[in-house]
């Protein structure tokens, strides 16, 4: 090879080697109790603060609310856990009580514990990223801390195929799933699909009955199953009443929920996040006066 050929090859190898994504690590995992994996960065990304609503101040969930409090903390004990998917009804706290659970599970004597220090740190993935999963647990297996890996909104659509990641995920591959961590899930759909793709799966089958299941059945892979149902006009009132006496506002009950109950018709629906959101507004408004 030609001497004046060299440098030109290394200058190539050089930018190929800087355009070449980094390798994946978890450095800084012990900083904070909540991260965002980056998978394009191979990194996770801590978060500081996560925003949530507390849970005890979340209503109508009562059940779904112990059963999954009950489970995080045997989780952050070493003892058995399950997988958790929490569907159902847009804003009735679902993605809150993940991340209250979280919260509850890091306290020590009923206080915050100091970051880095929490029993399981919490890592939201997004639903796109999925396909990054494998790569993710790689990182995870052998760390000492116990991890929640945490997807917002799940849900597929027609020619995804990435439910089949998940799912093998899920059931643990010839590796299993690393025991030291849980992967929690909400989403708007009970079966994580839209009704057309089931049925058009059956209908395009060969088996229509074995297309039906690879679909329904990854819902089955989480232990726990929680649905959330739309509110009732009376579990909107103690909604938006816990949170005016959380916040003290100076306001009667009486025109607190004239005003709740205007605010609602306007956005077409009651529930938790409908009341916080008007909550959010009342405490500007009276602030001003």
């Amino acid at each position: 090879m030609d001497t004046p050929t060299l440098p030109v090859l290394e200058r190539i190898a050089s930018a190929l080697e800087r355009l070449s994504p980094p390798p994946a690590t978890l450095e800084g995992v012990d900083t904070a109790d909540a991260f965002v994996w980056l998978p394009e960065r191979g990194r996770l990304l801590p978060v500081p603060h996560v925003a949530h609503v507390p849970v005890d101040l979340l209503r109508g969930v009562d059940l779904q609310r112990k059963i999954l409090i009950e489970n995080t903390e045997h989780f952050a004990r070493g003892l058995p856990a399950n997988n958790a998917m929490l569907w159902g009804a847009r804003g009735m706290g679902k993605s809150s009580l993940v991340k209250g659970a979280h919260a509850l599970a890091n306290q020590v004597n009923g206080k915050p514990c100091t970051p880095g220090k929490g029993a399981i740190a919490l890592i939201e993935i997004q639903r796109e990223d999925l396909a990054t999963l494998p790569l993710l647990l790689s990182l995870l297996r052998e760390n000492p801390r116990r991890f929640i890996l945490f997807c917002d909104d799940l849900s597929f659509e027609k020619e995804d195929r990435d439910y089949k990641a998940l799912k093998s995920v899920l059931d643990g591959g010839i590796a299993g799933r690393p025991e030291n961590v849980l992967f929690y899930a909400t989403s708007n759909r009970r079966h994580l699909m839209p009704r057309d793709m089931i049925e058009n799966e059956r209908a395009t089958a060969i088996n229509p009955s074995e297309a039906t299941e690879e679909k329904v059945s990854l819902s089955d892979r989480f232990g726990i199953w929680l649905g959330f149902y739309a509110c009732e006009q009376d579990t909107f009132a103690d909604m938006v009443q816990s949170y005016a006496r959380e916040r003290n506002l100076p306001i009667a009950d009486a025109d607190l929920m004239a005003r709740a109950n205007e605010w609602a018709i306007t956005r077409g629906s009651r529930s938790g996040r409908v009341a916080f959101q008007f909550i959010e507004d009342l405490t500007a408004e009276l602030a001003e006066h």
